[in-house]
């Protein structure tokens, strides 16, 4: 059976839209008749209720630290799409696992001893806005990593911070690691700095860069306090057009990533 491909929406930096672009990628995906798994690594839940899922009695912290299974704490939300909910409890992960052995390494475990992980055809992590242990687990366990860059220009610089973060990750913990590329978001076709921030990413960054961006957009802000996915609250809003372009754009690379 084939094995899904697990990507890790990170950077360190808050702000940068990575549960936006972690739920509204994997409704879409799972749109286009992809069988995707969420996985919420952020003790804020955030990617959790903007599905909709509330007051769970199991989530990832149970699978990290206890002798949950990952297929203990799955939950079908919609067709083709499961989340691995988050709870406030993963704040304490990092303490709880300081002592422990292959601590970087226990989603990567689990997600390799779970079998109901092979009917997936993606699995999307959305990270917490920093660079601790969670985050560490969530690129050791990934094959890619997705950079959603807000365009300012202090993104630039918290863009650094999470390639050397990656770099590392590579040289210590997961050669195999690799970036698929960034995205910007909360781009405003009317001002000036975006198109400069846009240009400057093209002058320094020496990866893709995705041609989709995601502009500001109302929809998108609104979509998750009604427990909604961008697909589900406006397809047609700037921002769900912006997504359907980028999950198509994401499964052709990963195509031509893999020689068709």
């Amino acid at each position: 059976m084939k094995k899904p491909i697990i990507i890790s929406i990170c950077n360190q930096k808050g702000g940068t839209g990575k549960t936006n672009v972690a739920i509204n990628l994997a409704a879409y995906l799972s749109y286009f008749n992809k069988k995707v798994l969420l996985i919420d690594l952020d003790s804020q839940g955030n990617a959790t209720s903007s599905l909709g899922e509330y007051n769970h009695n199991l989530t990832l912290y149970e699978a990290l630290t206890q002798d949950k299974k990952l297929e203990d704490v799955l939950k079908q939300t919609r067709e083709n799409l499961w989340i691995i909910p988050a709870s406030q409890d993963l704040a304490g992960v990092e303490i709880e696992l300081a002592s422990k052995m292959g601590r970087e390494k226990k989603l990567k475990q689990a997600l390799e001893e779970s079998p109901d992980i092979k009917k997936f055809d993606f699995i999307i992590m959305d990270t917490p806005p920093s660079l601790g242990l969670l985050t560490i687990n969530s690129l050791v366990g990934a094959d890619k990593v997705l950079i959603p860059v807000q365009v300012e220009y202090l993104a630039m610089e918290g863009l650094s911070q999470v390639l050397k973060t990656i770099d590392l990750v590579k040289k210590n913990l997961h050669p195999k690691l690799d970036i698929f590329g960034t995205i910007l978001t909360m781009f405003d076709k009317r001002s000036k700095l975006s198109f400069e921030v846009w240009e400057e990413m093209y002058k320094h960054f020496s990866y893709r860069i995705f041609k989709t961006v995601i502009p500001r957009n109302v929809a998108l802000a609104e979509a998750p306090s009604y427990g909604k996915t961008i697909l589900e609250y406006d397809p047609n809003s700037k921002g769900g057009r912006s997504y359907k372009r980028l999950a198509k754009e994401l499964l052709f690379y990963q195509n031509y990533d893999n020689g068709f």
